[in-house]
């Protein structure tokens, strides 16, 4: 598996830069992430999304999909599109230190 610099971490991913293992993951690295897609610097908002994200997944093993964070964290669809611009989905797990979510083309 490749494997990639981030956040002065050697880090496993896959093909489209998801991160192997959740956990390696840490707000560092997501702070690193962020920048790399374009939506840093990280504000509450996305906190709030990174954290459920995180959380759910450990309770489920997988990411969560986008109906959930809107329905179980209470983050408006709208406010998620803002956020997470063009894909939230992806890069919510990308950022999040998930794999690619299930279903994402």
């Amino acid at each position: 598996m490749p494997t990639k610099e981030i956040a002065g971490k050697t880090i496993e991913v896959d093909a489209e830069g998801f991160m192997a293992n959740p956990n390696d993951w840490s707000k560092d690295i997501a702070e690193a992430l962020a920048e790399e897609i374009g939506i840093a610097p990280l504000t509450e908002g996305h906190w709030k999304v990174i954290e459920f994200s995180r959380n759910d997944f450990s309770a489920t093993g997988e990411a969560p999909t986008l109906r959930r964070i809107t329905k179980q964290a209470g983050v408006p669809t709208k406010e998620l599109y803002k956020l997470f611009p063009k894909g939230p989905a992806k890069k919510v797990a990308l950022v999040s230190g998930l794999g690619k979510p299930t279903g994402c083309i």
